[in-house]
């Protein structure tokens, strides 16, 4: 978040403009590597003793990156690089006065722990896309694929490589062998490629660089160093198959006289995932039958406005390679624009059915809980004159509920039909990789829809196209995107979709909007253009505008929150580039959005100042304040009309402790509050990482949120004595959770992790009332409140009689609630050989409904323990062949 006022621009942006460059165009360092020849390859033992080495120099004269940027580092480093018609081999050196001081933090792959040194390679020489093989001190992987000019980096990318490393008199040594097949590049008889090498010199928290990173630029591969020196290499096919199989068992509290609901199942399944090359370039990956039983669950949520809840993918094949896929509908530096918002939400694939049967008293449903994919293929990468091309096309299966009772047979009705998914995605470099232009076009089609599944679109359609320009050195830059939506059904889908949270076209006080009971399909646009400055200087910002028409409609594959929106933004962002007495570095920023609807209407204006520090004891602090001065809902009263909201102010606030230390301290607490005390809320959240011993990392996060509105939507009733009720009562919320985490690793490839959260969260309700007038400015005069002589409870049950003449005008039931959940996942991993793993896993799942009338902690103990848990139990075993 980040913002400022439009006349603070116009009085500061010329300033901003000329603010002095801390650095000229730094020149390109050069590596020149050598083919092993008739030489024997290095042995990957970590010595580098073996003769090979001597074919080529050192590269050396590493450069300290942060927190001194262009000085020199508390330790040097050196390397070299070798090559043959498989391999590339790179030996490291990382010099260390006091090696008994080096810290050989374990953890799982890609935990970058303690001292590490990685190489990053772009072998597009696109300056955008990298590869990264990063290795411990300790000998943990870790690998990244970096794209955006390092801006995106994937950590799940798990090639299939060889290091170890080795300690000394002089420090630390690693030696790795990176098989061709698992780097892209072109042919070419001399290939220049892109090249960095950087080191992190864990005791003094510094980095330091081979090829100089000035803390000003505004990208991470752009700046790399050269490799020269690579001849006659040819690209690698890539050829992986890997099966796996799954036995599963889960246990669970019976159901008396249900017979879907005995206490236990189980069963044994096996898939296929493949990995091939179609050329060096681009790769195909299949899945067939894929298992996901591995991934955590999801944290506990519980979302009062009725939007969905955004998670993220964690599903291996869907989150190697997702930046190809990424299409963010108005993602910006300042925020607060619905930044998840994307044409490709993966988490639509594999989701639980959407329907659920009709049933009479006396049945049991046998309803399934997710929808199964048959098959996807995702054909992806770059090839070197800068086309990336994404295809990913899945087929998930038609799911049906059986349903029985004691007088009937079994029958069976259709939850999700057959479903088949695709997303194509073509961007292209020009101008010397300083701009790219590109599309997205994504189909779903639901075959032979039954009536009980009406409610679904038969088809969705959405199409994008993004562009980005980058000039003076990629300091600066304009780009934008256009996105559209087409959406077809019968005509209670589509009415279905204007209703919906979404869109809400029967919003009383919206004439440009109308529901249109006949419509069978809808159309809609957004877009997002912004112009920035991130590079040379210390001051930097971006502005742009975005919007959203009514009719867009994203989610049968995208996300989307909300429609019918324009919204300008602006950050202006200043931050020191040397450290001082006080500072490693420091940030300060200011940030304001305005927003209209399609009708006109202004609905909001809200500015924001912060700042961060990262104190020269590696502490971490920031501090943010936000003013609305304008906030008006369309979608408070859930079809109701515009809704004022009161003027606030909030806060937020975050302290860490230096993470180097065995004992970490985090505390983190925000606060929102309105001028007329209508509402307030306050979240804090702190907890401790302790390492007690290199393979041994325990965390535990407690968490409480309260919120107290006084206008909480529970409902509307169309007709009452003449008129609609949007009945609203106030929320006394509290959430109380904590989140506990053991990470032990026994050594490199075999690790033990836990991850358990109990969470309860509690409303109660009081002092109903309907919105009468919505958007006068005294909050007050907004609503009428209903009397004690007017409302009444009875069994749970709210009676109103408005004119209190004895005869009920409407009821509703009491909209208290306590939900109590306890979710836990143990996963023991171990890679047996590089590629190939086996899990055992252990999820735990507590979910219940407590009293309201209860405190806090007495419900969440008297809700989990001593109940009886669903319980799964994996074993999963992958073999990966490399062919």
């Amino acid at each position: 978040m980040k913002q400022l006022c439009p006349i603070l621009i116009g009085i500061l942006f010329p300033i901003f403009a000329q603010a002095q460059d801390s650095t000229n165009v730094v020149p390109k360092k050069i590596y020149m590597t050598q083919s092993l020849g008739s030489e024997a390859a290095p042995t990957i033992d970590g010595q580098l003793n073996d003769p090979a080495w001597e074919l080529v120099e050192w590269g050396d004269d590493f450069i300290e990156q942060r927190p001194d940027e262009n000085t020199p580092p508390a330790q040097q480093s050196a390397f070299k690089i070798l090559y043959d018609q498989k391999s590339l081999y790179v030996g490291i050196r990382c010099f260390d006065t006091e090696p008994e001081k080096i810290v050989k933090r374990l953890s799982r792959r890609d935990g970058f722990e303690g001292d590490w040194i990685g190489i990053f390679i772009d072998s597009y020489h696109d300056k955008r896309t990298s590869f990264g093989f990063i290795v411990t001190a300790a000998g943990v992987k870790g690998d990244v694929l970096g794209s955006n000019n390092g801006n995106n980096e994937d950590d799940s990318w798990n090639p299939i490589w060889y290091v170890k490393t080795h300690a000394d008199e002089e420090g630390w040594t690693a030696e790795m062998r990176i098989p061709l097949s698992q780097i892209k590049f072109g042919r070419a008889e001399n290939q220049v490629w892109g090249l960095q090498i950087m080191r992190r010199y864990f005791r003094n928290e510094e980095r330091s660089v081979w090829q100089r990173l000035p803390r000003d630029v505004a990208g991470w591969t752009s700046e790399f160093g050269e490799l020269h020196g690579l001849k006659n290499i040819e690209p690698q096919r890539q050829l992986e198959i890997q099966p796996y199989t799954v036995a599963k068992t889960e246990t669970y509290e019976p159901e008396e006289g249900n017979p879907f609901q005995d206490g236990s199942e189980s069963d044994i399944t096996v898939g296929l995932d493949a990995k091939i090359g179609i050329t060096n370039d681009l790769t195909l990956d299949l899945t067939v039958n894929p298992d996901f039983g591995q991934v955590d669950a999801d944290p506990s949520a519980i979302a009062l406005d009725g939007f969905q809840i955004f998670f993220q993918e964690r599903r291996p094949f869907f989150v190697e390679n997702k930046n190809i896929f990424d299409f963010n509908v108005s993602q910006s530096e300042a925020g607060n624009t619905f930044g998840s918002d994307n044409i490709f939400y993966s988490r639509r694939i594999g989701r639980s059915p959407q329907g659920y049967p009709d049933t009479n008293d006396g049945e049991f449903v046998d309803q399934p809980d997710n929808t199964p994919i048959i098959g996807a293929a995702k054909f992806s990468g770059k090839t070197k004159n800068g086309w990336a091309i994404g295809v990913l096309e899945s087929v998930t299966a038609q799911r049906t509920a059986t349903i029985v009772s004691d007088n009937d047979g079994p029958r069976k009705e259709m939850v999700e039909p057959l479903t088949n998914y695709f997303v194509g995605r073509l961007q292209k470099d020009f101008n010397d990789r300083n701009s790219y232009i590109g599309g997205i076009f994504t189909a779903t089609n639901r075959e032979n829809l039954p009536e009980e599944l009406n409610f679904l679109h038969k088809s969705a359609f959405t199409g994008g196209m993004d562009f980005k320009h980058q000039w003076n050195n990629r300091d600066w830059y304009f780009g934008g995107n256009f996105t559209f939506s087409h959406v077809t059904g019968g005509e209670e889908a589509i009415q279905n979709t204007q209703e919906s949270i979404t869109h809400l076209f029967q919003r009383v006080d919206a004439d440009y909007l109308d529901v249109d009971p006949n419509r069978t399909s809808l159309t809609g646009t957004a877009g997002n253009l912004q112009i920035g400055k991130l590079g040379k200087g210390n001051f930097r910002f971006e502005s742009g505008g975005t919007w959203r028409s009514p009719e867009l409609e994203l989610n049968d594959i995208g996300f989307q929150r909300q429609s019918d929106d324009i919204r300008h933004y602006t950050w202006i962002g200043y931050r020191t580039l040397k450290p001082d007495n006080t500072f490693r570095q420091l940030g300060i920023n200011y940030n304001h959005w305005t927003a209209w609807d399609f009708g006109g209407n202004h609905n909001y204006m809200q500015f924001n100042t912060n700042s961060w520090q990262n104190w020269k004891g590696n502490w971490f602090t920031n501090l943010g304040l936000n003013y609305a001065v304008v906030d008006y809902s369309n979608f408070a009263l859930r079809g109701g009309p515009r809704l004022r909201q009161s003027q606030w102010v909030s806060f937020w606030n975050n302290i860490e402790t230096d993470n180097r230390k065995k004992v970490q301290f985090a505390f983190f607490h925000n606060g929102r509050k309105a001028l007329d005390n209508s509402f307030k809320s306050y979240y804090m959240e702190g907890g401790i990482n302790y390492q007690p011993i290199n393979a041994l990392r325990i965390s535990a996060f407690p968490s409480l949120n309260i919120n107290h509105d006084k206008l909480q939507f529970i409902d509307n009733f169309d007709d009452i004595n003449g008129s609609p009720r949007y009945l609203n009562g106030e929320i006394d919320q509290r959430t109380l959770s904590m989140s506990v985490r053991l990470n032990y690793t026994i050594n490199p490839n075999l690790t033990i992790q836990y991850w358990g959260q109990p969470f309860i969260s509690r409303g109660r309700y009081s002092n109903f009332k309907h919105v009468t007038n919505p958007t006068e400015k005294v909050f007050e005069d907004r609503f009428m409140s209903y009397g004690p002589d007017q409302i009444s409870l009875t069994d749970g049950v709210y009676s109103v009689d408005e004119d209190i003449n004895g005869v009920e005008d409407f009821s509703f039931d009491d909209p208290d609630f306590s939900f109590v959940q306890f979710r836990s996942n143990l996963v023991i991993r171990w890679e047996y050989i590089p590629g190939s793993e086996i899990f055992l896993v252990w999820s735990q799942d507590v979910s219940r409904n407590g009293d309201p009338t209860n405190g806090l902690l007495p419900s969440l103990g008297d809700n989990i323990f001593g109940q009886k848990p669903q319980n799964i139990f994996l074993l999963k075993a992958t073999y990966r062949f490399v062919l």
